[in-house]
């Protein structure tokens, strides 16, 4: 059943954006609702098109208040974010966990609410030595996320669990989303790999799992349109290590013992808005997801594979190779002896 009345949380971020425009485009649904505390630019404001935007705080009760006067059957809630905002961490916790408590406070007492989507993330799954190859979205973490992003997500999926609970007639999705990529989102990978040295942890080559933006706005506007219980991983097919992935941009790699690489990150974020390593876990092990759930289930396929992802990525942001890696030749052998134990 198509929605009349949706409304997108954290418009002012790219997924939320990027779905609000397309909802907006969608003659069948009457109003379209994007609400965030820090208004898009003017340019994100013109592609809105028809959607309304409300300079508000989830936070706030009256959240709730506006749920219930514009009729809101489907919420849609993007934004929770890996990133600190203004006020640093705690202000970060904040905006995600209490945002998101108020928020489904304010649609288990709405009647008319139907639908609500979360995006979540592979954190979640927390990032152990003895963690399975690949997570299935039953797989339970080996060890709990500790702090930061991955237990604000962890914690945000209880309460969406609880709420489905109190409220059996309403559709609750969660999106488990790998890493983002493409050549127009913003995000912490993307300034990662666009250094020209890359800090790559010692006696370590991660896994990595990348889903497109694109393929992230579709499958989120599928769950919004359509009526999909449960929770999803979203990634590209295939994986991609970290020094493969550092060799496909021609990034020159910069292999630190692993406690260097936050004062390391925490020096580059006096120039660069890194945030690497990123709080959602240690880049030391990776997480990939079973994805076939999503295909067999909800029926969606990312058009991307995660080195498609990737190498969109690096032409669409024009990265030009600092290091030939033919020319290297051996250098690289040396490299991957360096971050993986035991390789000759």
């Amino acid at each position: 059943m198509t929605p009349r009345v949706v409304l997108v949380t954290g418009v002012n971020g790219f997924l939320g954006a990027q779905l609000a425009m397309r909802l907006a485009s969608d003659p069948d649904i009457e109003r379209v609702l994007c609400v965030d505390i820090v208004p898009p630019s003017p340019e994100v404001r013109r592609r809105l098109g028809r959607a309304e935007f409300i300079r508000a705080d989830i936070r706030n009760r009256l959240i709730a208040k506006v749920i219930a006067a514009a009729r809101v059957d489907t919420v849609v809630h993007t934004s929770v974010s890996p990133e600190p905002v203004g006020g640093g961490r705690a202000l970060n916790k904040e905006l995600n966990v209490i945002g998101t408590m108020q928020l489904l406070a304010a649609c288990q007492t709405s009647p008319l609410v139907r639908r609500v989507v979360l995006k979540s993330t592979s954190a979640v799954y927390g990032s152990s030595p003895r963690d399975p190859a690949v997570f299935t979205e039953r797989t339970e973490p080996r060890e709990l996320p500790s702090g930061g992003y991955a237990k604000d997500a962890a914690e945000i999926e209880g309460y969406l669990r609880g709420f489905a609970r109190r409220r059996p007639d309403v559709v609750t999705t969660t999106l488990r989303f790998s890493n983002f990529l493409g050549p127009r989102a913003d995000t912490v990978l993307s300034r990662y790999f666009a250094l020209p040295a890359v800090p790559v942890p010692l006696g370590h080559d991660p896994r990595l799992q990348l889903v497109h933006t694109e393929d992230a706005v579709a499958v989120t506007r599928l769950a919004t349109l359509t009526d999909l219980p449960g929770v999803y991983n979203v990634a590209g097919e295939g994986v991609l290590t970290l020094t493969q992935a550092v060799r496909r941009a021609g990034r020159l790699p910069v292999v630190l013992p692993r406690p260097a690489l936050r004062p390391v990150g925490a020096v580059l974020r006096r120039v660069v808005p890194l945030g690497w390593p990123p709080e959602s876990g240690t880049p030391d092990f990776g997480q990939v997801m079973d994805t076939t759930s999503l295909r067999e289930n909800a029926g969606f396929m990312p058009r991307w594979s995660t080195a498609q992802v990737f190498d969109d990525f690096v032409q669409g942001r024009g990265l030009r190779p600092l290091v030939d890696a033919d020319r290297l030749g051996g250098g690289w052998d040396r490299i991957r002896s360096a971050t993986v134990p035991g390789r000759r």
